[in-house]
């Protein structure tokens, strides 16, 4: 089973482990996460970061769903569960969770590692930080 969203809730790693797992049915022998997180820093901009804001394009949701249903094609993944936050997050918040079951570690690593790269690269979500000192600077755009 492949599961995906676009949420403004906060994201459970817990959920995504869960889902992974129920939805390989007891065969797999490995489910890899990945959390990525709000840091308090940004090495290409001076100053301390307190926030992030994500706003997403109206089609993220079915990019997002695209991508994950890839990455689970992949013939040994038996499960895949993927979210991407939206809204202000707070540092220490995950912006993207993901869950990735398959029978053997090393291909749970690489098809988790994968997804991860490629909704970064492709999804239509933008990160605003925001600074310590009230400015903030757009990412990615």
């Amino acid at each position: 089973m492949i599961w995906s969203t676009i949420s403004d809730q906060p994201l459970d790693l817990l959920f995504h482990v869960e889902h992974a797992s129920r939805a390989a049915d007891g065969s797999a022998g490995a489910v890899a996460t990945f959390v990525g997180q709000v840091r308090d820093h940004d090495p290409s901009v001076t100053g301390r970061v307190v926030a992030l804001e994500y706003s997403a394009h109206p089609d993220a949701a079915d990019v997002l769903r695209r991508l994950a249903q890839k990455a689970g094609a992949e013939a040994d993944v038996l499960g895949l569960a993927v979210s991407h936050r939206v809204g202000r997050l707070a540092v220490g918040e995950a912006a993207i969770v993901a869950a990735v079951a398959t029978s053997h570690r090393a291909e749970a690593f690489d098809v988790c590692r994968a997804l991860v790269e490629s909704v970064k690269a492709e999804l239509p979500v933008w990160k605003r930080e925001i600074l310590a000192d009230g400015t903030h600077h757009w990412v990615g755009l």
